[in-house]
């Protein structure tokens, strides 16, 4: 397959940080991402596809080894969709896991690439072989290399030009080896990217090293293909892992957490023995008590938690979508982070991320931005504009007035700005005015009115926030670069303006104002100063 020949196949429609909405279009149908894709068994399936279906889902995802294995020619006479009974997209994994599991499988790439063809499998995944995670750098090189040649001994051999392929990227926890399994599996033209070995990653909360993972294979990936991320179906992760970009999931978590009793909820999983209440909306819990679910019989209780379970999986996958739609994906993911403390640290750590986040980040949105803490200041909105203010402004008026962030928006709006421009006069042509808001920074009046800039909500006092030393540095440059302004004055209401005057103390011919009550009074203060050096 050349590169690029499935390039319709998947539209971007909304996008959110590196979160999606998307329209992969397949054989059998057409799915929108984010999609989870429930794992079932080829033969044996607790809850029906086709109740699947109902629910909603509208792919699957199957084991193609193990249908090899148990159903042989009866798979390949019938055709993966009706041995499994769904009549939608269907993901057909190629038998990674058992080589996970086992350390090997007694079948070719090529074999697997002809049955996953003979059986109809809509999106198909190469044989490869999984790093894990609990692997020494020398084995996680050779999974790394033997996937790339599995890779193109799949490609030679495969012959239908109507199912998606997916390459798989391996290199486990090593960073590195990540990247470059990434870059080179992109150059070989596959329909769908997938990231291999992050379950146990998963399963022990590590978060950070999750999106450090997928960071490190989506940068090196073609960007218009869809990612698939193996594993993923836990509620914590799910919002986490959309954010930084995948596109794709499964997950078998449904199913296997129901045979122990494990309820999932919006923030994990709990022991059905440990439950107060179902305080669920699905179906099954508002058809049922909980002492009811509790006394069926061990197969109906199971059944019944894994119906509740994707139900539940549907949501979270949903409430993504919602929230790139509306452009709060950012607030969604910190309502998420906040319900663990793992979630909380990667979430910290995201603007580290901030080339790929900013990306998908649309410069104008329906919505205004929150800011409910410190960590909100990483936003991507907040890092465009403080970058931009940096490299992208020129201001060629000899003369500066920073004022502190006034109580009305958009920002030019304000009394004393206003106040201050009638006492200038003719003047004002010479005198750049700008406000200290937090936590944008500097921004220049004839801007204060642009998106996000006055759509804004804080949690955060503007007379009590204070500017962290990257913003003051951010200021100073401005301030002082290239012999700017002759003469700056600093209008301090609060620690904010107060963190700033004292930041650009030294750097240039600074005055300093502290606040007076009046806006008229105010600006003849502030102009006075400006004028003849007055301190107020």
């Amino acid at each position: 397959m050349s590169k690029g020949e499935y390039s319709s196949v998947f539209e971007v429609k909304a996008t959110d940080l590196a979160g999606r909405i998307g329209r992969l279009r397949t054989k059998s149908g057409v799915v929108e991402t984010p999609a989870l894709l429930p794992v079932i068994h080829p033969l044996y399936q607790t809850v029906s596809p086709d109740f699947i279906r109902k629910i909603g889902f509208s792919a699957v995802m199957t084991n193609a080894y193990i249908a090899m294995k148990s159903g042989g020619e009866a798979v390949r006479k019938n055709g993966i969709h009706r041995t499994i009974g769904f009549d939608g997209t269907v993901m057909t994994d190629s038998g990674g896991y058992q080589v996970l599991e086992y350390g090997d499988v007694d079948v070719s790439p090529e074999s697997m690439a002809r049955f996953e063809e003979e059986i109809g499998s809509d999106i198909a995944v190469v044989l490869d072989k999984p790093t894990g995670s609990q692997t020494s750098r020398w084995y996680a090189e050779e999974t790394v290399q033997e996937t790339l040649r599995r890779d193109e001994r799949t490609l030679a051999v495969k012959s239908r030009r109507d199912m998606l392929w997916t390459g798989p990227v391996q290199g486990g926890i090593h960073l590195d080896l990540v990247e470059q399994s990434a870059r080179e599996t992109g150059k070989l033209g596959f329909d769908v990217y997938a990231l291999g070995s992050p379950t146990v990653v998963m399963e022990a909360y590590k978060f950070r090293l999750l999106a450090a993972m997928i960071v490190a294979a989506k940068r090196n990936l073609p960007m218009e293909q869809p990612f698939h991320l193996f594993g993923a179906g836990h509620p914590l992760t799910i919002p986490l892992a959309v954010a930084l970009g995948c596109d794709l999931f499964d997950s078998a978590s449904y199913i296997l957490y129901a045979r122990e009793d494990r309820y999932l909820t919006d923030t994990g999983t709990v022991k059905l023995k440990d439950l107060s209440y179902l305080s669920c909306s699905c179906p099954v819990c508002t058809s049922t008590s909980l002492d009811e679910l509790r006394r069926l019989p061990d197969h109906e209780r199971c059944d019944s938690i894994a119906v509740h379970n994707l139900y539940l999986l549907k949501k979270s996958v949903d409430e993504c979508k919602e929230a790139i739609r509306e452009g709060r994906l950012w607030e969604h993911l910190g309502s998420k982070a906040r319900c663990h403390p793992r979630l909380w640290e990667a979430f910290q750590t995201l603007t580290q991320y901030n080339d790929l986040l900013e990306e998908g980040t649309a410069l104008y949105q329906s919505k205004g931005v929150f800011f409910i803490d410190a960590t909100d200041e990483n936003r991507p909105q907040v890092r465009r504009h403080r970058r931009r203010i940096v490299n992208d402004v020129e201001f060629h008026k000899p003369m500066l007035i920073l004022l502190p962030e006034p109580d009305v928006r958009p920002s030019v709006k304000s009394q004393l700005y206003n106040s201050i421009v009638k006492v200038l006069g003719e003047a004002s042509r010479e005198v750049q005015v700008c406000f200290l808001i937090h936590p944008y920074g500097l921004v220049p009046v004839e801007i204060s009115d642009i998106y996000p800039l006055a759509q804004y909500e804080s949690a955060i006092r503007p007379d009590a926030a204070t500017p962290s030393p990257e913003v003051v540095e951010e200021i100073k440059r401005v301030v002082v670069g290239q012999g700017r302004f002759s003469r700056v004055v600093v209008l301090v209401d609060g620690a904010y303006s107060r963190g700033v005057a004292e930041g650009l103390r030294g750097t240039t011919d600074v005055r300093v104002v502290t606040t007076v009550e009046d806006p008229a009074d105010a600006a003849e203060t502030v102009v006075s100063t400006l004028r003849d050096g007055n301190t107020g």
